[in-house]
């Protein structure tokens, strides 16, 4: 009678098990490791890879598109109204029509990416744009125009939240608020390109047409970035909070490629997280979890500040560029024929051009500090710095002379540099930081939602209310909207600097 092999002693799968747990680590570990030369010392920082700079370089890109297009929007829209005899109601709906397309598309299409992956929805957004942006270039009437500008505003308010998760969950702890911001301040370069651009086009072809050529010199760039977010993996972070093990190691393989290898091997173990079984089965199926007693906190430090924080900057925005091209370049008041619209509109241009500098300036100070003094203390600092930049713009109107325009043009000069560095910034990153990866592109989009309800009603109420209230009385009221702005940031703090986006969110 044959003896049977012996099976192999329990105690040797045990361990052979624990050993490859122990072998396991999560997404953000292995994005956070750092190397060791051949004699054990350790490299000071973790290098990036190029297909991570590639990630930033093309979500980067999105940003850029959304301050070019907006603000050159404000370039073009006085030839839109010459061109298609725009009344005021009409002039004030295009004005709007790509806020408020963000404010739509930042829930509707940014929450989505919870659901479809990041990778998906990064390039519909852009699809999408590149659809509306060579449809605004050729439109035959108003119609046309004000729905494929808000077509626009729908992949630009999709680009808010999946940008920022594409960028976050790709790159290490240490670096995340420094690359997040640099991605983020890419709007303020195309919001002065966008103002460069306008004056540049209306300088070589000064005609009614010129606006179209203003937004048909985008559309060979954002095929490019198009065809680019093909080429890059998903979020490893989403597929193991989707249960996708295997593929968040493939994914994670292409995107920690580097030579010499490390890590030469990935296995991926599911991170630690407060969604239990529903964060392991998939996304939530509705925003009301955002609202639970975990989750609020998070909920109103994304969207409350954004959303008064909006409420001065679009306000003030839209007016400062105006006031500063009549006092700076002596513009004409009253446009009696085609030329002189066309050199107030370049006036207007040039005072842009000059307020897009103070805003890039701002964003260069929050990359330099946001991950060494924290994004709390820059928001509440930021709204402060901004209520001061306003009061001194409003104290303008009790003077008359030099000092009106100096403490106008100082105010204004204030709170471009500190809404930048503070609340225009920080709003934006804690927004995709401070929520738990299963609900992050949710948290994120509804925050921006909310806050672009801010800048909807300050681009239909500004003109209202100035006339109303008056000038000073206005700024008044954002100064105090900016003082609110620091309370509550303060008590519903969340510091995320230099966390793991896998410990945020946890109980």
């Amino acid at each position: 009678m044959t003896t049977p092999p012996p099976s192999p002693p329990a105690e040797e799968d045990a361990t052979t098990l624990m050993d490859d747990l122990a072998a396991r680590r999560t997404v953000q570990q292995y994005l956070d490791e750092v190397p060791t030369w051949p004699d054990g010392t350790q490299v000071s920082s973790t290098p990036m890879t190029s297909m991570q700079w590639r990630i930033w370089a093309l979500a980067t890109a999105g940003k850029f598109f959304e301050g070019l297009v907006v603000f050159m929007t404000g370039v073009a829209l006085p030839l839109m109204v010459e061109e298609f005899h725009l009344g005021a109601m009409e002039k004030g709906a295009i004005g709007a029509a790509s806020l408020f397309g963000i404010l739509v598309g930042a829930t509707a299409l940014g929450g989505l990416s919870d659901r479809c992956g990041r990778k998906k929805m990064f390039i519909a957004e852009m699809l999408l744009f590149c659809i509306c942006l060579s449809l605004v270039a050729v439109s035959p009437n108003y119609f046309w125009l004000l729905a494929c500008l808000f077509g626009m505003g729908l992949a630009l308010g999709c680009d808010y939240p999946t940008a920022h998760m594409v960028i976050s969950e790709s790159i290490p702890s240490r670096d995340r608020g420094k690359l997040v911001l640099g991605a983020f301040g890419f709007q303020a370069v195309g919001a002065l390109v966008g103002a460069s651009l306008g004056y540049l086009i209306l300088y070589r072809h000064p005609d009614i047409g010129a606006w179209r050529w203003m937004y048909a010199t985008a559309i060979l760039p954002a095929l490019l970035v198009l065809i680019g977010r093909f080429f890059i993996p998903d979020s490893g972070h989403w597929l193991v909070a989707r249960g996708r093990i295997r593929d968040a190691e493939l994914e994670m393989q292409k995107l920690l490629a580097r030579r010499p290898p490390y890590p030469k091997d990935i296995k991926l173990a599911a991170p630690r997280c407060n969604g239990g079984e529903e964060e392991r089965g998939g996304a939530p199926t509705h925003y009301g979890v955002l609202f639970d007693p975990k989750n609020r906190r998070a909920s109103i430090l994304a969207s409350v500040p954004w959303f008064l924080q909006d409420l001065s900057t679009y306000g003030v925005g839209i007016f400062t560029p105006t006031i500063l091209a009549a006092a700076i370049g002596h513009k004409t008041q009253f446009a009696h024929n085609i030329t002189a619209l066309i050199q107030n509109d370049m006036q207007a241009a040039k005072g842009a051009a000059f307020i897009d500098v103070l805003l890039l300036c701002g964003i260069i100070t929050a990359v330099m500090l946001a991950d060494k003094v924290g994004r709390i203390k820059l928001q509440v600092t930021g709204f402060i710095g901004c209520a001061v930049g306003l009061f001194l713009a409003a104290m303008s109107t009790r003077t008359s002379g030099g000092s009106e325009l100096m403490l106008i043009v100082a105010g204004f000069m204030i709170f471009n540099f500190m809404t930048n560095m503070g609340p225009n910034s920080m709003t934006y990153l804690l927004a995709g930081e401070v929520f738990p990866v299963h609900i992050r592109g949710k948290g994120a989009g509804f925050a921006a939602s909310f806050a672009k309800i801010g800048a909807v009603c300050t681009a239909f109420l500004f003109p209202i209310l100035l006339k109303d209230l008056g000038t000073g009385l206005l700024l008044y009221i954002l100064a105090g909207a900016s003082l609110l702005g620091a309370l509550i940031t303060w008590r519903f703090r969340i510091e995320t600097a230099g966390v793991s986006l896998e410990d945020i969110g946890l109980d």
